[in-house]
């Protein structure tokens, strides 16, 4: 099971620079990932300071040469897919392939969807979501592409350059414990892994057997959850390929340093 540290780029993580220092520091330490929330508000209570998730990203990818890095979770729903399609493309090369793309429908904790007048109805935004899947997977090819859907159109556009992965950069699509079998088999047929989000032991084992019905096998397909730090042990036996070391909204740089050197 590897580790990644998951961080929340708010307060004095809102600072790219401070986010390098730690990515710079996580990595050599031995930790595998980082991994970013994806907001663009939040409850007052929890953060006034947000920073940008990709600009994060970039300054963690300077910073480091071996770990993963990617955002958990962007939802497209509030995010233009061209924009996302180039970022998502800068992010790879920058980092020479290490990029891991979370997606998800996100939600509207501190109106970053009614307050901005995004849409807000979840079949819709999975609507979407397929939709942007299908776009991505063809941007990344660095082929031309047509798409003529009901919430998105790429009217023969290439995206060069194109990602360095093959045959592209991994996805993992986030899933609640109690969510039902389509965002589940979204992430089984075009997903390289799934984010399991609120969710108990059980919960989870349930949710991979439905992966491994859907795709036939879990091998070599990620199975990432968020955990308190320093409890890896304890979830050792939960099928988890990914613990993701949770740091929380209200993290100071000093806490995840702590955490970091905890592992």
């Amino acid at each position: 099971m590897r580790n990644g540290l998951y961080i929340a780029p708010f307060g004095e993580l809102a600072d790219p620079r401070v986010v390098a220092e730690v990515a710079h520091a996580a990595e050599a330490a031995g930790w595998d990932g980082l991994f970013v929330w994806d907001h663009m508000l939040r409850p007052v209570e929890q953060a006034t300071y947000l920073g940008d998730p990709w600009i994060s990203l970039a300054a963690a990818a300077v910073a480091t040469e071996r770990i993963l890095l990617g955002p958990l979770v962007t939802p497209p729903a509030r995010r233009r897919v061209h924009k996302l399609i180039r970022e998502t493309i800068a992010v790879d090369r920058l980092s020479n392939g290490r990029l891991i793309l979370g997606l998800g429908l996100g939600v509207d904790s501190g109106g970053e969807l009614t307050r901005f007048a995004e849409m807000t109805d979840p079949v819709e935004r999975g609507d979407l979501l397929d939709e942007a899947v299908a776009v991505l997977e063809a941007a990344w090819t660095g082929e031309e592409v047509n798409h003529h859907g009901r919430h998105l159109t790429v009217d023969g556009v290439r995206f060069l350059p194109r990602a360095l992965q093959e045959p592209h950069v991994p996805m993992w699509f986030a899933s609640r414990g109690g969510a039902p079998r389509r965002p589940l088999r979204r992430a089984a047929l075009h997903g390289q892994g799934l984010h399991v989000v609120d969710a108990d032991r059980e919960q989870i084992a349930r949710m991979i057997d439905t992966i491994a019905e859907e795709r036939g096998s879990v091998e070599e397909y990620d199975i990432a959850f968020s955990i308190p730090p320093g409890t890896a042990d304890e979830h050792a036996n939960w099928g988890l390929t990914w613990a993701l070391h949770g740091t929380g909204p209200v993290a100071t740089r000093a806490d995840i340093l702590a955490t970091i050197k905890g592992l």
